[in-house]
């Protein structure tokens, strides 16, 4: 199979928009299929944390967490909640998150996995942002992991398997955090830091240049949305959208979330759920950190953009339709006014910022990337879950790869859509 083919491609987020770059790279034809504009706020890719951690290789489920299920249910403020009255639609899907992390053995796999997805992110997106003109916004200067304790460290299955799977990391006493970060709240007496990573300064901007950038390198951007795909035997013939059909040879559903009604118009019915995310930005803040960080006990991410001190975090499995609980977002204010002392507690509220959007999640914390069964000529590229950004770079490496019958460069086995089919 040679290129030259015309390709459509369902999505322009992360995802899609960097699959269009590398596509057009293999010499095919692309257009971008999207209702909205890339990078804005309706986007997942706008509110990212903007880490890039290379070593976020650890899914959502562990073992034990069954236990925590009850407790997800009752407080609609934790850092992972379920809807009651979306509990229903949710089941089977939460099922099959709690057995992906059964024993340790499935989440070791799992890592090794994503770390071939992941390693060297970084570098990959620096490339690209370079080649878009936006070199600014991506850095490559590590991000820290901040713990109440040693213990809290020793005791995390995730680090043991980071280790395992290669990641490298500094660690840091209360001095050595202390000189680093004068400004964080002194019960943090344990840190890492982990010097691969990097982080991206402004998401939104980052993907709306990587969306000009293809654009200016061939891709046509048809503002519509995609509600199917049309074969004719086992082969594409064009992607059904609600102004019309788009004719082409191969399509890519990179559409995030909503990619699920896609894979089934094409007989594959895949388990993929919106786990949704918020977070808040303060504009000119008067404290924060030096550089990105987590927070273990917090289970959020602090990340200096272009626009101010974003903090994000947490998991609402609600679906798609229902209405944001902005509590949720105050949660996480508060966890950052309490990581760092010397923020005022009255910030007036034109300076805080709140966002809320759709992660697209498989349950074993995987993403598809792979054929649909009913034909080669479509490609799933999706439910990176919180890995998104980050995965983005070498996923539209994969997708075009596979749309030119390339030998991908990692193993795609742990990521076929055919394993929940």
């Amino acid at each position: 199979m040679s290129g030259g083919r015309h390709v459509a491609i369902i999505g322009a987020g992360a995802v899609g928009v960097i699959s269009a770059i590398e596509a057009l790279r293999e010499g095919h034809r692309v257009t971008l299929i999207d209702p909205g504009e890339p990078g804005g706020e309706q986007a997942a890719s706008y509110g990212n944390a903007g880490w890039l951690a290379s070593h976020s290789v650890i899914p959502p489920a562990e073992p034990g967490v069954w236990k925590k299920v009850p407790g997800y249910l009752m407080d609609p403020l934790g850092p992972l909640a379920i809807r009651w009255s979306y509990l229903p639609k949710a089941l089977p899907w939460l099922i099959k998150y709690l057995l992906s992390g059964w024993t340790a053995a499935r989440v070791e796999k799992t890592a090794f996995a994503l770390r071939d997805l992941l390693k060297d992110a970084p570098l990959l997106h620096r490339k690209l942002a370079e080649e878009a003109g936006v070199p600014e916004l991506v850095e490559r200067n590590g991000v820290m992991h901040v713990f109440p304790s040693r213990g809290n460290f020793d005791n995390d299955l995730g680090w043991r398997l980071r280790k395992k799977v290669g990641v490298e990391w500094l660690e840091l006493n209360a001095d050595e955090m202390r000189q680093r970060e004068p400004d964080l709240h002194p019960r943090y007496t344990f840190g890492v830091v982990v010097e691969e990573a990097g982080r991206c300064r402004d998401p939104g901007a980052y993907v709306a240049a990587l969306a000009n950038h293809a654009i200016a390198s061939g891709a046509k951007h048809v503002r519509a949305k995609a509600t199917g795909l049309k074969l004719s035997g086992n082969k594409l013939v064009a992607v059904v959208t609600e102004t019309g059909e788009i004719p082409c040879d191969a399509a890519v559903v990179a559409a995030g979330a909503r990619s699920k009604q896609l894979t089934a118009s094409v007989g594959d019915p895949l388990p993929l759920e919106t786990e949704r995310g918020y977070h808040v930005m303060i504009e000119n803040p008067e404290s924060g950190p030096r550089s990105s960080m987590m927070a273990s006990d917090a289970k959020m991410v602090v990340n200096w953009t272009n626009k101010g001190l974003r903090a994000a975090g947490t998991v609402e499995i609600a679906g798609l339709e229902a209405a944001p609980n902005w509590k949720r977002a105050e949660i996480l204010r508060n966890h950052l006014l309490g990581m760092f002392p010397k923020l005022p507690k009255d910030i007036p509220a034109s300076r805080i910022k709140t966002w809320f959007g759709h992660r697209p999640s498989m349950p074993d914390g995987l993403p598809c990337i792979g054929h649909a069964r009913a034909s080669r000529d479509i490609v799933y590229a999706f439910g990176h879950g919180h890995v998104g950004l980050v995965g983005s770079a070498r996923t539209g490496r994969l997708v075009a790869q596979l749309l030119s019958g390339k030998q991908p460069e990692i193993p795609l086995a742990p990521f076929a859509p055919t394993r929940f089919l």
